[in-house]
């Protein structure tokens, strides 16, 4: 019998990509047009997965970077408490605290998307950030093979202080502001209405940065999927609700996979 992480990953092929500094594995399903799908805390959990094969069933290749975690294990309590405590000892990748700058690591994502946009084609790359990587969709827009960004729950810098501050440097913000007026880009955030790891003052910043050009999403708690131990937070993923597919998680669900498939030209 597999194990339960493989029987997760069933479907993707593995490879480790190297950008001269770092190196990490990532995970590909699909054809079309790149997807990059970032995962949340605590790893690459099969909701994410999930999510990656909805992307993928919509006509485009998507890539799903491990950046810390275990590939394929389940989410629970425990792994996202340790994982949690292990980035804020050693996560040297990452910028967790701080605001006006964006994590190392997005430099890294930034030469991926490079790369799959060269192999995939398509009119460009889409990119989701969730939570703790949430803000790295936005950062990665100097790449400019970067066309779609979403910012799926984004909550970093972490700390009550600092809930109105955007996870990227103001230049990052200036070039991801010229670039959707010189191209007709825009963006898509999505969070719970009650979620104090991606606060309303967030959404406010993104509002009065980008005006129009952000397409913000707040969705009511009573929406999320229940039972699952955790106040709503991750829409795309752990609290979505499939089983009512006329519910708000669904419904950004389908504007995401939409949003993806008109700005790649899958």
């Amino acid at each position: 019998m597999p194990k339960s992480n493989d029987a997760a990953l069933a479907g993707f092929t593995r490879f480790a990509f190297d950008d001269g500094r770092w190196t990490r594995p990532v995970y590909r399903i699909g054809s079309g047009p790149a997807v990059i799908v970032i995962h949340e805390i605590p790893g690459l959990h099969p909701q994410v997965l999930a999510f990656a094969r909805d992307v993928a069933a919509e006509g485009m290749t998507v890539f799903c970077p491990s950046l810390f975690g275990k590939p394929g294990k389940p989410a629970s309590n425990g792994y996202v408490n340790a994982t949690l405590l292990k980035l804020a000892c050693v996560g040297r990748e990452f910028t967790i605290w701080a605001s006006g700058r964006s994590s190392p690591i997005v430099d890294w994502l930034r030469a991926l998307a490079r790369k799959v946009h060269v192999e995939c084609g398509g009119q460009g790359v889409g990119v989701v950030g969730m939570c703790f990587t949430g803000g790295f969709a936005l950062a990665m827009m100097t790449e400019p093979s970067v066309v779609a960004p979403v910012l799926a729950e984004p909550s970093l810098p972490a700390g009550r202080k600092k809930g109105v501050d955007l996870d990227c440097s103001p230049a990052e913000l200036a070039v991801a502001k010229a670039r959707m007026e010189a191209e007709d880009l825009s963006l898509i955030a999505l969070r719970f209405a009650n979620d104090k790891l991606s606060p309303c003052a967030r959404f406010q910043t993104l509002e009065r940065e980008l005006g129009p050009r952000a397409e913000l999403h707040t969705l009511p708690d009573a929406s999320a999927r229940q039972g699952t131990g955790r106040a709503p937070h991750s829409v795309l993923t752990i609290h979505l609700n499939r089983d009512d597919p006329d519910g708000e998680t669904m419904k950004v669900h389908r504007r995401v996979l939409d949003f993806f498939r008109e700005r790649t030209g899958a």
